[in-house]
């Protein structure tokens, strides 16, 4: 019965899913029983993926929910429930390694010896706050190097809203470092100390006949007991609490979340998954029940009279439960500052071990409440009717703009039929090495994943794209043809003329013709028309017709990119085995064939290995990777 983390990695040795567990041998167990792949589809595509599976025990299931969210933002497994969000909320960062301190805004935090105030809500509270420590505290944000003295102050100095750190004389490192106390007491909330401080100094001012240092810190004291008014009056108002809605219908799912702050929405935040076959199919449980059932008096989108199901005859069906469990672990165990209340519309299993684990972080107690009536329920009803909002701006109100942006790009190229398909090619390698292209898909409005090819330049040698784009178009095209079928509405290259005419001279090459092609150039980001290269198409930077063909360019650039690095790493690692004694080409491709890894032959013992080796070749590369272990502790 120990708890504990456990993952799945592929042939390649990637981490393809995390999961945690209170019993880590039940669970790795119940993936494993008969019809258990067959009934749940995300279970089955996992384990047929699947290879070996690695475990790490800790001492209890907080530390099992820690491990379990680090390990997921590291790894980002693509059977689990990700996190992607562009939007974070600003920090206050006080840079207290350095010799003389200054403040920024920031989103990401580091471990880098200074301390982060926030987050903020809304967003510019932070750059507020900043301008207030640098018109009234005079502490910097500038960007000069202060580890030396330089012989002239920068404009900041001049205007009055810095100390003058680095110029020498125009501050003492005392000054500087009561100036940086003082913010900190602003930035940690004790208002009162720092007035208390303030009324001291000031007084210690007048006192030597500095009436001009007094009127300044007076006039300080009065701003902070003014914020500090503010914040007490926002405290009985109310407490801080983030609510949480969403609206989830055709394997599409909108969250919205309230930020709320001394009562009041200061902000608000939505997140979006367009693609649910994999993170929404509820994972196995212990016992197999559905997640309903464990979850009772919460809101599902299973129908209520949905008949009950016990061990692996359970459909696949979207668990809030489960989503909300993952979803607000990545929300809140990194985040710098929780609240003491967090509401959502579902129980979940591991609730409780959350409430613990984020209590010891805000240092107070923490509540994940599941209202089901009164004001806090009215609340997530008003989040989930935002969320339905969201949902159809983000999913419905776009579709007629995308017909409008279709047409629009039919009539921006002259193409002779609107365009319903197009597929788009990118080039990638370093040096001439490891050449490859990628081949995206765009159709009906989205990108269509299961359509993306790859592929491997074999007949060009060293550095010449042109000529790797004519292979892989005519590959592409050739089996087009021979299959009989269709051409798609646009042929996008991602390039230049150079590229675009090599790609029409693989057209030509297999007599296709009428066939629409263009390229975009990366930098002056111009269509090229195939025809009409001496009247390429310049769109407004704003145009949306730009943005569709900028969005499948890139997406066949970072395709492209993707491919070679993993080729590149899997070339790397299989070069390992020729620096081993006795070892050739042919013996290493023997060994990659039945081990399927580099790394499934370091794990493999002598036994298995003299399978397919002799004696000397087998003790050559024990001895190897035997040193490698050596070096790698040592």
């Amino acid at each position: 019965m120990q708890p504990g983390v456990y993952l799945y990695k592929n042939a390649e040795g990637e981490v393809i899913y995390v999961g945690k567990a209170k019993n880590l041998r039940a669970r790795v167990r119940s993936y494993f029983q008969e019809g258990v792949a067959e009934a749940n589809a995300k279970t089955g595509s996992l384990l047929r993926e699947a290879v070996d599976v690695e475990y790490i025990v800790v001492a209890n299931n907080k530390e099992a929910l820690a491990l379990e969210n680090n390990l997921i933002k590291q790894k980002k497994p693509r059977f689990n429930i990700l996190l992607r969000d562009d939007k974070t909320y600003p920090y206050i960062k006080l840079t207290l390694g350095e010799r003389y301190p200054r403040v920024y805004v920031t989103r990401r935090l580091k471990k880098d010896g200074s301390e982060y105030y926030g987050p903020y809500f809304p967003g510019n509270l932070a750059y507020r706050i900043v301008d207030l420590i640098h018109r009234d505290f005079l502490v910097p944000s500038c960007k000069v190097d202060l580890t030396r003295y330089h012989p002239r102050p920068c404009l900041q100095f001049y205007i009055k809203r810095c100390l003058g750190p680095c110029v020498q004389g125009l501050t003492t490192p005392e000054a500087y470092r009561e100036a940086v106390h003082d913010v900190q007491l602003l930035l940690q909330g004790r208002q009162t100390d720092l007035s208390r401080s303030l009324r001291a100094r000031m007084e210690q001012a007048a006192e030597s006949q500095e009436y001009e240092r007094a009127a300044k810190l007076r006039d300080l004291i009065s701003t902070v007991e003014q914020l500090h008014e503010k914040q007490r009056i926002a405290a009985v108002e109310g407490d801080d609490q983030d609510v949480f809605g969403y609206h989830f219908e055709n394997q599409m799912l909108a969250v919205y979340v309230f930020h709320m702050r001394g009562g009041k929405i200061l902000d608000r935040r939505e997140f979006f998954w367009e693609e649910l076959p994999e993170i929404a199919v509820r994972a196995l449980d212990e016992d197999f029940a559905p997640m309903d059932e464990k979850c009772q008096g919460t809101t599902s989108v299973v129908p209520s009279d949905r008949p009950k199901y016990s061990g692996a005859s359970a459909p696949a069906v979207f668990s809030p439960a489960e989503f909300f469990s993952a979803l607000l672990k990545q929300v809140y165990i990194d985040q710098q500052y929780v609240p003491r209340h967090i509401l959502v519309p579902v129980d979940f299993e591991d609730r409780a071990e959350l409430e613990e684990l984020l209590e010891e972080k805000r240092g107070s107690k923490v509540e994940i409440l599941v209202p089901q009536r009164g004001d806090k329920r009215s609340l997530i009803d008003l989040a989930a009717q935002n969320a339905k909002q969201s949902f159809d701006q983000r999913f419905r109100v776009m579709k007629p703009a995308a017909r409008a942006v279709q047409e629009s790009l039919q009539d921006a190229l002259a193409l002779p039929e609107l365009p319903k398909r197009i597929e788009a090619f990118d080039i990638s390698h370093i040096q001439g090495a490891e050449t490859v292209a990628s081949m995206v898909v765009w159709e009906e409005g989205k990108m269509n994943k299961s359509e993306y090819r790859k592929f491997i330049v074999r007949t060009v040698q060293g550095v010449d794209d042109f000529a790797s784009m004519r292979e892989v178009v005519a590959r592409r095209y050739k089996r087009l043809r021979d299959e009989n079928k269709p051409m798609p509405s646009l042929v996008l290259i991602d390039g230049g003329l150079g590229q675009l005419h090599a790609a029409a001279e693989a057209l030509e090459s297999l007599e296709i013709t009428n066939q629409p092609l263009t390229s975009i150039a990366k930098k002056e980001e111009i269509i090229y028309v195939y025809g009409q290269e001496d009247e390429p198409v310049v769109l407004d930077r704003h145009s949306p017709v730009l943005h569709l063909v900028q969005m499948v360019r890139d997406e066949s650039h970072r395709f492209a990119v993707t491919f070679h690095r993993k080729r590149r790493q899997m070339r790397d690692r299989a070069s390992e085995l020729l620096e081993i004694p006795g070892i050739g080409e042919r013996t290493r491709q023997r060994l990659l064939q039945h081990f399927g890894s580099v790394r499934a032959v370091q794990e493999a013992d002598s036994v298995a290995l003299g399978a397919i080796l002799n004696k000397s070749q087998t003790d050559a590369v024990l001895r190897h990777f035997n040193k490698l272990v050596t070096d790698e502790r040592g």
